[in-house]
């Protein structure tokens, strides 16, 4: 029986859910992926609980923020002036957006102070963490052709071109 190893083709089915920074819970429907194992990579806490599963095994895991989204950082919270803002973009709890000088500025509005804005410069994902309930459905040797393009796929994706 087939077990979970580098360069085997693994299809798993899951039922994922995100757990906000605010304790809000987002569930999501369920997904089937397929992916050569070892070569197209994975976060580390999905590797890992696959490495050596069989067809039928289940699995329940969290995977930290740090992982997906990133770490909510308290250091990319700033009190920046408003001048130079527009005024109606400005709205508390929403993120603002303005090109400037041919380049995004973007953060959450935190709070509105008379001549500044308290704002948070972090991904909107930040400190989102993952649950994940997921199944291996199938188990097969990779091909060489299906390792090669793995491979390709992952380059592309270090480089910036997937």
């Amino acid at each position: 029986m087939d077990s979970v190893q580098t360069e085997k083709r693994v299809t798993v089915t899951y039922h994922m859910k995100t757990h906000l920074t605010d304790g809000e819970v987002k569930d999501h429907p369920e997904e089937t992926i397929t992916f050569v194992y070892g070569v197209e990579r994975q976060v580390p806490t999905l590797e890992r609980a696959l490495e050596g599963c069989h067809v039928g095994d289940r699995k329940n895991i969290t995977i930290p923020s740090g992982e997906i989204y990133g770490e909510h950082d308290p250091r990319l919270i700033a009190e920046i002036p408003r001048k130079g803002l527009l005024k109606q973009r400005l709205v508390q709890g929403q993120y603002y957006r303005q090109m400037k000088k041919g380049k995004l500025i973007s953060f959450k509005v935190l709070d509105l102070l008379p001549r500044s804005v308290l704002a948070d410069f972090n991904d909107p994902l930040a400190g989102i963490e993952v649950s994940m309930d997921l199944a291996v459905t199938a188990i097969r040797d990779a091909s060489p052709e299906e390792i090669e393009a793995a491979r390709e796929a992952q380059v592309k994706r270090r480089i910036g071109c997937a």
